[in-house]
């Protein structure tokens, strides 16, 4: 079992910067390949980012291409989503999560969310 806990969101102007951690408990953490998603309200979950095992290959979204980056620590078992220049479209629940070969369309295990408000 994988349990993953996200931290970070908040409340921002837009322009501004959040950093997102997602923590994962779990010993093979260096497994599973680490995604972001988001669902804004009357909307369908989508993926942001994502990140391999290794990190040496990722993924973005394209209306979040060049504002953010996401990473990971093997040794801290954290995959973080550093976010700039946020806009009032980019509020809404931030997910991490953990897939392990099942693919994006259903991923092994999710966070609870953490929420993202940008104020215009």
């Amino acid at each position: 079992q994988v349990h993953l806990v996200e931290s970070g969101g908040g409340l921002v102007q837009a322009g501004g910067s959040l950093r997102l951690s997602c923590a994962a408990t779990v010993r093979t953490f260096r497994s599973y390949a680490m995604g972001w998603f988001r669902q804004a309200p009357d909307k369908e979950r989508e993926r942001v980012a994502s990140i391999s095992s290794t990190g040496y290959s990722t993924y973005y979204e394209d209306s979040v291409k060049g504002r953010f980056t996401i990473s990971r620590d093997n040794t801290k078992n954290t995959v973080y989503l550093q976010m700039n220049s946020l806009k009032p479209e980019d509020t809404a629940v931030y997910y991490c999560a953990a897939d392990r070969g099942s693919g994006w369309s259903a991923p092994d295990y999710w966070g609870q969310g953490t929420q993202v408000t940008v104020s215009s």
